[in-house]
């Protein structure tokens, strides 16, 4: 069991126990900030679907009309015109067969990983090393597009992807706690919705069991999220 601080343990026990609205969750947050730096916002869902299944595999991407607060790194497969806009667009690393060798020896320093369809067949090799990380380029979440420009600008614009894990959860940063609640609220909903909007289609019983919303170092309070 980790241990918890004097700050994290103080604010435990202000906590409220029971389900909370969303704004009432995040104001509570807020006002107690378990962290000198500016801490993440996280939503987390408890899924009701059995993840062992492939049919009720979850993986999708949603666009947070707020962005998350976060500098996203992006490494870019491609070569020629498409490298070029890449780069153009703001990827930080762009390359094909250089990149991918540099992948290879371990090179994992980025947070998006995109692909053009013709780069993916050499990147499909690199599952090892992108897959566990959750790095790997897939046409689902846009991340393998000949259009890379507007791949890099989606990715660095606030778009966010989200999956479900082999315990039947799913988290995702929603912003900063620096954001104002209204803004945390908006993100928060928009990742709701693209949640439920990921339901697979033989999905039975209860969906999503439960929600909570914590900060980096700070504790989860369950919330609302039926509206």
């Amino acid at each position: 069991m980790p241990k918890h601080g004097k700050r994290f343990k103080a604010i435990r026990a202000q906590a409220p126990r029971t389900v909370l609205e969303l704004e009432e969750a995040l104001t509570f947050l807020k006002a107690h900030p378990a962290a000198k730096f500016d801490e993440s916002v996280e939503l987390a869902f408890r899924m009701g679907i059995d993840p062992r299944k492939s049919e009720n595999a979850i993986r999708s991407t949603v666009a947070l009309p707020h962005g998350t607060g976060k500098p996203v790194r992006v490494l870019v497969f491609a070569a020629g015109a498409a490298a070029d806009a890449a780069r153009e667009a703001g990827a930080e690393f762009v390359g094909n067969e250089d990149m991918i060798e540099k992948v290879k020896g371990g090179f994992t320093d980025f947070d998006v990983a995109i692909a053009t369809p013709e780069a993916m067949q050499e990147v499909r090799k690199l599952g090892r090393v992108l897959g566990p990380r959750g790095l790997m380029p897939n046409p689902k979440t846009g991340t393998v597009s000949d259009d890379t420009a507007a791949a890099v600008q989606a990715a660095k614009g606030g778009r966010v992807e989200f999956r479900m894990d082999r315990h039947g959860n799913i988290a995702a940063a929603v912003g900063k706690l620096s954001f104002p609640v209204d803004h945390l609220c908006e993100n928060v909903k928009a990742l709701a919705g693209a949640v439920r909007a990921a339901k697979p289609a033989g999905a039975k019983g209860i969906y999503i069991r439960n929600c909570s919303v914590s900060t980096t170092m700070g504790v989860g309070l369950r919330v609302n999220i039926k509206e």
